[in-house]
């Protein structure tokens, strides 16, 4: 029997980690609706309708393109999902926060389109990936203290499988009882001078499509003394590439984490055995990552 004939033929993706996994298990040609915000992979732009935002679907357009099964993600597309199952369309609604689960929601996506071999492939491969990544931190000399934001105003701190990446890409994450919570509004910092009493190493911005701006996170009144801030140690991930759950976070994404933590490493943290004693106090401090030995960020 084939199974693969068995599975949805017409399959609407409102998020793009479903659109990409398809893609790279081969099967895009049952995708026959994306979303808007998919960038991932570029040619998909080009060969599939926009048929939604993340919170917004046109459900007309939807439903007009005979689907015999649309992908969402979270509750925050529950009520696209639940106008679309009123209207006799199958959803299913993946609900991943951790690396552990991007990993099962891809197997099920995999089983469900009769691409398990090829799933379980690829999905070894993101784990052996995953898994240099951390053998290659573990070498490191010091982890630094990291700060992740995901929004700005209000300040709203690391998603789960991002702070679980930033763990293996060598740093810790300076909120991980936040990053349990599966709301963003229960992710909120509320107080913003508690990040700068966290003293991070590294600030990491993705304003979920917003352009990140280090200049105006660094004028923030009493983060002049913050070390990420002192030492110019303020960076952007793209969203589509971390806050994407599926295979960018786990590829892509997770790499640009080790990427920066690396730099710093090399730059502000002292090689193993390194005596700092020995140094002169502008270098001990340095390289233990304390204030000194850098310019101030413009």
């Amino acid at each position: 029997m084939n199974t693969a004939a068995l599975g949805p033929q017409r399959i609407v993706c409102l998020t793009e980690e479903t659109t990409e996994w398809l893609y790279l298990l081969g099967e895009e040609r049952r995708i026959v609706g994306i979303s808007g915000y998919t960038v991932r992979p570029r040619r998909a732009r080009e060969e599939k309708p926009k048929v939604s935002a993340f919170v917004s679907a046109k459900i007309d357009s939807i439903i007009a393109l005979q689907p015999d099964c649309v992908f969402g993600f979270s509750d925050l597309q529950a009520d696209i999902a639940a106008e679309l199952v009123r209207r006799g369309v199958q959803v299913t609604v993946f609900n991943q926060r951790s690396v552990e689960e991007i990993c099962s929601m891809l197997y099920q996506v995999a089983a469900m389109v009769g691409a398990e071999p090829r799933g379980r492939q690829l999905i070894g491969e993101m784990q052996a990936g995953l898994g240099a990544i951390r053998a290659a931190a573990a070498r490191l000399p010091r982890r630094p203290r990291i700060y992740f934001e995901e929004w700005d105003e209000p300040p709203i701190s690391a998603i789960r499988w991002v702070s679980e990446l930033m763990g293996i890409a060598g740093g810790d994450d300076i909120f991980p009882e936040l990053a349990v919570q599966r709301m963003g509004k229960q992710r909120i910092v509320a107080d913003p001078l508690e990040i700068v009493r966290r003293k991070p190493d590294i600030i990491i911005g993705s304003w979920c499509g917003k352009k990140f701006r280090p200049e105006k996170v660094a004028a923030r009144a009493g983060w002049q003394d913050v070390a990420a801030v002192r030492n110019g140690q303020l960076f952007e991930i793209k969203s589509a590439d971390i806050l994407q759950p599926g295979p960018a976070a786990l590829t892509d994404g997770v790499a640009q984490l080790h990427r920066i933590v690396q730099q710093w490493s090399e730059e502000f943290a002292p090689p193993l055995g390194t005596d700092v004693s020995s140094l002169p106090p502008e270098g001990a401090v340095r390289a233990l990552g304390r204030p000194g030995g850098t310019e101030p960020m413009a």
